[in-house]
């Protein structure tokens, strides 16, 4: 069981910049792929970038390249997300992921923690 916690959400001005962060804890039995997704209201979940365990591959979505950036702890067993030149279509509730490189059904949530981006 792994349970994942976000933090750093909150409201910034657009070209603004904010940082999320999400700690893992529990046992787990394999190294998972790290990344976030995000939800705007009225729109289904996107995925957002992912991060592999050695941290060596990332994958972004196309509308975030350039503008955020995803690293990882392991020793903290954290995951970052640097957010900059933040848009309004930016915002949404931003949640991190978890899933085991050896199990895909494995696959964990955090709460989610809100961006809120302003023109």
């Amino acid at each position: 069981q792994v349970q994942l916690v976000e933090s750093g959400g909150g409201l910034v001005q657009a070209g603004g910049s904010l940082r999320l962060s999400c700690r893992a804890s529990g046992r787990t039995f394999s190294t998972y792929t790290m990344g976030w997704f995000r939800q705007a209201p009225g729109k289904e979940r996107e995925f957002v970038v992912a991060i592999s365990w050695s941290g060596g591959n990332t994958d972004y979505a196309d509308s975030v390249k350039g503008r955020f950036t995803i690293s990882k702890d392991n020793a903290k067993n954290t995951v970052y997300l640097q957010m900059n030149s933040l848009k309004p279509e930016d915002t949404a509730v931003y949640y991190c992921n978890a899933r085991s490189d050896l199990q895909y059904t494995y696959n964990y949530w955090g709460q989610g923690t809100q961006v809120t981006v302003s023109s």
